[in-house]
């Protein structure tokens, strides 16, 4: 059993990575170490009734029963042999915590979000296909999994919930822009659909946070950017730019700091708080939950433009 320490976090807003390499059928996939939370030996697991396909059922190792997810099944479709070597990465996200099952840990590189690029859709299957990324690791080529998406179609109740917003009751249409950095092909689509039921009308939707910051600063030279963007919500693991550099840019500009920023991840824990904090996130709220998300936009919202009214 091998734990993720937290000491080997990264520095704060460096937009670095940390990716665990692991194989499965011979193929090298990723993750973010932020997510892991350790490593053990596979074992028995018991099966469950009405389940997906790909989830081979529970096991508790300690005080905690966990799902374990059979990852080579889910990529291939097909049933494959469990090997005596198997590994369990349990994954710590989205306030869950699931196992899945891989072939062997390979190690973990520490690179620049710029050395991910992401697939076309020739090769990630588009909204379909769960590759988020291509890692550059040393001489190795790394497909990073959508781990959000995974557990997303294995639980869909576990993801983002447009019924959330009904439940805030009558609301007001608003016509405020909101710039958001979302490179999930699936959860840019539920923002979209679930911000705009909640009345936000004026969403710019960007697939990762280079492509936001190079919007907010060409806005910056047209002398636009506080009159063009009311809010900024961000994810954190995103390819080029990650949601903590992109703040850490807002924030450490004398004018583009007056726009809130909302880090909106599946990765929020406490140590992630320190550092969204450090950089000066004005909030840090974790997926899925949208309709709190809506709540503390509106808030953030009022008090923006109440403190625009006073310097007015």
């Amino acid at each position: 059993m091998v734990e993720n320490n937290s000491d080997i976090l990264l520095e704060t807003g460096t937009n670095e990575i940390e990716i665990m390499e692991f194989m499965i059928n011979e193929n090298l996939y990723g993750i973010n170490v932020a997510k892991v939370r350790e490593i053990m030996l596979s074992a028995p697991v018991k099966s469950m009734p009405h389940v997906h396909p790909a989830v081979e059922g529970i096991f508790k190792p300690r005080d905690r029963v966990l799902t374990v997810v059979n990852l080579p099944k889910y990529l291939t479709g097909e049933e494959t042999e469990h090997q005596p070597k198997d590994l369990f990465i349990v994954t710590n996200f989205n306030k869950m915590y699931v196992a899945f099952r891989v072939n062997s840990v390979v190690g973990i590189s520490r690179i620049s979000w710029r050395d991910i690029q992401k697939p076309d859709d020739a090769v990630s299957g588009g909204s379909e296909g769960v590759a988020t990324g291509i890692a550059q690791c040393g001489e190795d080529l790394v497909t990073i999994l959508d781990f959000e998406k995974i557990v997303a179609e294995i639980a869909p109740e576990t993801s983002i919930k447009v019924s959330e917003i009904t439940q805030l009751g009558p609301r007001e249409r608003s016509n405020q822009p909101i710039f958001i950095a979302e490179d999930s092909v699936l959860l840019s689509t539920l923002m979209q659909e679930a911000l705009s039921k909640a009345g936000y009308t004026n969403l710019h939707m960007y697939p990762n946070g280079q492509e936001l910051w190079d919007a907010l600063c060409k806005l910056k030279e047209q002398e636009m950017a506080l009159e063009s963007v009311a809010l900024v919500i961000t994810d954190i693991e995103m390819p080029q730019m990650d949601g903590h550099h992109l703040t850490k840019l807002i924030k450490d500009d004398r004018e583009l700091r007056k726009i809130p920023v909302i880090l909106f991840s599946s990765l929020i824990t406490d140590e992630m708080r320190i550092k969204g904090k450090q950089i000066g996130a004005d909030e840090q709220l974790s997926k899925p939950e949208i309709g709190h998300l809506v709540i503390v936009m509106d808030q953030l919202l009022e008090r923006s433009s109440g403190e625009t009214d006073k310097q007015e």
